[in-house]
């Protein structure tokens, strides 16, 4: 593994999990207490708390306590370079795709 794709990796393993996924998703909408975050779950807030920690861990997910209250909020940078690094290869596919294209347009024209 290249060691600058080391974050994309935490990213996309933290993203491995469908509960994880609709963490992210109620995120994106702004910050939320962890326990208005844990009330669509069918799951205990101990159990959406273990993933929001993998979140955090992976720099997802910041986690603020206010007096008794812990906060999450979406961090949007490691999701930002995991859109990078696949631009790089839509942009592989795509050329390849093209060719392809182009190819069985040749072949049906002969």
């Amino acid at each position: 593994m290249h060691p600058n794709n080391f974050g994309i990796e935490k990213t996309f393993g933290a993203l491995s999990d469908s509960t994880r996924i609709a963490i992210i998703e109620r995120l994106s909408r702004g910050e939320v207490s962890l326990s208005e975050l844990s009330k669509p779950f069918a799951m205990s807030q101990t159990a959406v708390s273990k993933h929001v920690k993998i979140l955090s861990d992976a720099g997802l997910v910041a986690v603020k306590k206010r007096g008794r209250t812990r906060f999450c909020e979406l961090l949007p940078e490691p999701m930002q370079q995991a859109e990078n690094w696949l631009m790089i290869y839509q942009k592989f596919w795509s050329e390849r795709f093209n060719n392809l294209s182009t190819f069985l347009q040749q072949e049906n024209s002969q």
